[in-house]
């Protein structure tokens, strides 16, 4: 018996790092020892006070069945906290604050209770692929906005606003943006909103890259004066709190938009377990010592991923927020394809091809921050000991 596909996934395909992640254990399993630089998975551990508070709850007798489609009142105000100390913004924790399993789960969520066919979305290209994704599966029309380096990767807003946008309902912005590491200022980002205003679109901000290398205050689109009427936020614990797998995200925003999301979210699941809540209670509380300390290890990382670059010929750019080193290619590389192809066949080091993340990214590499420095090491001696310079790469076949 064959079951045909539904339409709504016509033109989505698997993840790209579903499907790489295999094809390198594939790798692995032949004994390749890949040393793999492309996911942003951070691999270091969350506080011990976040830890602590999971375990304690944990054992609790009465910790274990289904939870709040909201969340507890406890993780609600702990998230308006986080948000009123870090960037000045209040929310009303009972209804301007939604605890996501993920702020990957809460694309969907939204994408789902505002879209329909006919409806037409501007998605960043560069950008995340699950941006498309969600897009295409609800059924609406994706329209790409260019990023370039000429425009130091922010969308020209100008020129948005002389096209048909009459049947645009959502536009997705993502600052610190991913995978280029560009921050938005103020004044853009309050640009930004006046364009949305005047063309009446939701702007959706994805915002999980603000506290990881960033060298100034980080910015929520919240901030911005009218931002509430045009605009719902994505955010997540993944990166700044080492809690990737422990899926805790959150969408804030308009307590409207948020009781109709809530009404598509809570038909696709039952709550987050009480021991997440109350450890990502914990890990909201923490202060500047915690991201002192992040950052100090991915500094001195960084450091070593733009040497690696280097010694590949690629041209990094300065000033880079959150755990990715974006890098143009060189010449001698038909694109990014090409250098991570090859770089995996001669060195067995993965590096993200920037065109994974669509077209404007064909020329770039992009390298993850989620290493050891020791791991780090080894990728940069694969390069340019055993190896003999990157000229040689360029030759390079994957295995047979």
């Amino acid at each position: 018996m064959q079951v045909p596909v539904a339409s709504r996934l016509a033109h989505t395909g698997e993840y790209y790092f579903s499907r790489k992640l295999r094809e390198l254990a594939a790798l692995n399993a032949a004994g390749a020892n890949i040393i793999n630089l492309g996911i942003g998975s951070p691999d270091l551990p969350p506080h011990p006070s976040v830890t602590a508070a999971l375990t304690a709850t944990a054992a609790l007798p009465n910790a274990h069945g289904y939870q709040g489609y909201q969340g507890t009142p406890a993780l609600r105000g702990a998230m308006a906290d986080f948000y009123q100390r870090h960037y000045d913004v209040a929310l009303d924790p009972a209804s301007e604050i939604m605890p996501l399993l993920g702020s990957k789960e809460g694309l969907m969520h939204v994408a789902m209770t505002f879209l329909e066919a006919g409806d037409a979305v501007l998605i960043p290209n560069p950008g995340y692929p699950t941006y498309r994704a969600v897009a295409e599966i609800c059924g609406a029309e994706v329209r790409e906005y260019d990023l370039t380096a000429a425009t130091g990767w922010l969308p020209d807003l100008e020129a948005l606003a002389r096209t048909d946008l009459s049947r645009v309902k959502l536009m997705l912005v993502n600052y610190p943006h991913m995978p280029t590491g560009t921050a938005a200022d103020l004044p853009f980002l309050t640009r930004l909103v006046a364009f949305a205003r005047q063309h009446e679109i939701l702007l959706v901000h994805d915002n999980p890259y603000g506290f990881i290398l960033n060298e100034t205050p980080p910015i929520s689109l919240l901030a911005v004066p009218g931002a509430r009427e045009v605009a719902l936020e994505l955010n997540s614990l993944s990166k700044s709190h080492n809690l990737a797998g422990w899926r805790v995200g959150m969408l804030v925003g308009r307590a409207d938009l948020l009781a109709d999301v809530l009404r598509f979210k809570s038909n696709m699941d039952s709550g987050m377990f009480l021991g997440v809540q109350q450890a990502a209670v914990a890990a909201l509380a923490l202060g500047a010592d915690w991201f002192s300390e992040l950052n100090a290890t991915y500094r001195a990382r960084r450091e070593l991923v733009v040497e690696l670059l280097r010694a590949l010929g690629c041209a990094p750019a300065p000033g880079q927020v959150g755990l990715f080193i974006w890098a143009a290619v060189p010449a001698e590389f038909a694109d990014g394809y090409a250098l991570s192809d090859a770089v995996l066949a001669q060195a067995r080091v993965f590096l993200t091809p920037g065109g994974i993340f669509g077209s404007n990214g064909n020329g770039y590499i992009r390298v993850s921050l989620c290493q050891p420095e020791t791991v780090l090491r080894e990728a940069l001696e694969r390069l340019t000991i055993s190896k003999n310079g990157h000229a040689e790469l360029a030759e390079a076949s994957l295995p047979q």
